[in-house]
């Protein structure tokens, strides 16, 4: 039997220091289950307190389950009681540190420095306190609201022609993605070589089959593609990545008969960064061209709002949109209806569209002070929209600007590093400036060249 000897220390009264000091000796293992307690006189005498504060604390540990009274046999420790630990867990372990490099040519960074915080807070309480309903479970295409605000808005910017039947939200392109794979099965993907180097990680991860389709100054190659034996292709025709270049109606037109020529060829069309040119007007979307019910489009929010904003869409042609409600049809949502309100309202304000306006000057300003830092070093190409350029030295090692670049402080990345089966343009690497200051340009490109020259 244990004698308990709690420190009697604060202004609370005797009997709750007495349950608390007994609590958590029973949550440390102190008191081991199925342990006897003192019995409540001898513990009074043995603290020198009155019986009533003993039978009190001991009356509180039973109804709470900590401890079981038993006729003549007094109280014990509860066998069944799972142990709480009060000390938090060891840290995981450490994982290996990855090497501090400046990141202001990331091709994935954004400014957040232009996010309308005070605009998207006050929607968000709108959202929050005017839509209770919004607790419940929502459908697994998204909120209606959304849908039909959607469909209409990349109608009037995009020329995408579809109802709102037609989008379907998801977590990420990660989750649009993995519906989409659900959907195609046993098909073979035609990835553009160079390309987005996500969407081959994710094929090999789940096992699924894909063939390098190569590039040209006007996209991805139709007359490749129909040799590839693939039956969807997954293209970026407004502004590919990392090339840059955008496809004419021409080859556009190529592609779309090559999605006719077979039943149940697709061709995925990704429009990730298509709201920002620098010399020209937005290209309409290619699924505007679509006839035949052909065209998947794929979009989402990451590039221009935030990271963060994990909205995604697909506008599913209506065949597909079918097989969804088949495989789909009971599924919940999977983006948080209170963020869906939330952006529905960021675009039926006309908030959505001057932020992009704000965050499309800022990037132009970060690209002409990079392209002008870069004028007369290299070759500068893929500059017209988007988030990112190349940029060539001829007759140079891309691994070794590369290891450069990092001794020097920058991670900057190759452009070979996207190519499959191709080979990229010797010297030439991928610069984003969507997180590289103007005023830190000329800096960031003077100690490149330095490093280069060295």
């Amino acid at each position: 039997m244990t004698e308990l000897t709690p420190n009697f220390n604060d202004k609370s009264p005797l009997y709750d220091q007495l349950y608390r000091y007994i609590v958590s000796q029973i949550r440390t293992g102190a008191l081991a289950a199925r342990e006897k307690l003192p019995s409540k006189r001898r513990l009074a005498q043995h603290l020198g307190v009155s019986l009533t504060t003993v039978e009190r604390a001991y009356g509180l540990l039973t109804a709470e389950g900590y401890l079981e009274s038993r006729p003549r046999s007094g109280c014990r420790v509860t066998p069944a009681l799972t142990m709480i630990p009060t000390e938090p867990p060891p840290p995981p372990p450490a994982r290996k540190v990855r090497e501090q490099l400046n990141d202001c040519f990331s091709t994935s960074a954004v400014d957040t420095s232009v996010f309308p915080f005070s605009t998207w807070a006050r929607l968000n309480r709108e959202a929050v306190y005017q839509n209770p309903d919004l607790l419940q479970r929502g459908d697994g295409e998204g909120d209606w609201g959304l849908r039909g605000t959607l469909a209409g808005f990349l109608h009037q910017y995009r020329g995408v022609n579809c109802t709102p039947e037609q989008v379907v939200l998801a977590a990420g392109l990660e989750g649009v993605m993995w519906v989409l794979l659900q959907l195609l099965p046993k098909a073979v993907f035609a990835l553009e070589d160079p390309g987005y180097v996500f969407l081959r990680r994710l094929l090999d991860n789940l096992g699924r089959s894909y063939v390098p389709v190569p590039m040209d100054e006007k996209g991805m190659s139709a007359r490749a593609l129909e040799a590839s034996g693939a039956d969807v292709a997954y293209v970026t025709p407004s502004h590919q990545f990392p090339m840059g270049v955008s496809t004419p109606v021409a080859r556009r037109s190529e592609l779309l008969r090559w999605a006719y020529g077979k039943e149940r060829r697709y061709l995925i069309e990704d429009d990730y960064d298509s709201e920002f040119r620098y010399t020209s007007r937005p290209i309409p979307a290619m699924q505007g061209l679509d006839e035949g019910g052909r065209v998947i489009y794929v979009g989402t929010f990451s590039r221009t709002i935030a990271p963060s904003i994990r909205v995604a869409y697909l506008i599913l042609p209506p065949e597909l949109l079918k097989v969804y409600h088949v495989k789909f049809g009971h599924a919940a949502a999977t983006v948080s209806r209170f963020e869906q309100e939330t952006l529905r309202r960021f675009l039926a304000s006309g908030a959505y569209s001057r932020h992009l306006r704000r965050a499309g000057n800022l990037y132009r300003r970060r690209r002409d002070a990079l392209v002008g830092a870069l004028e007369g070093w290299g070759t500068v190409s893929g500059a017209d929209a988007g988030l990112h350029l190349l940029f060539t030295l001829p007759g140079r090692e891309e691994q070794d600007l590369v290891a450069r670049a990092a001794r020097a402080g920058y991670r900057v990345r190759g452009l070979e590093e996207y190519c499959l089966r191709e080979k990229g343009l010797p010297g030439t690497l991928v610069l984003g400036f969507a997180g590289l200051a103007e005023e830190e340009a000329a800096g960031a490109v003077g100690t490149l060249r330095r490093a280069f020259e060295d």
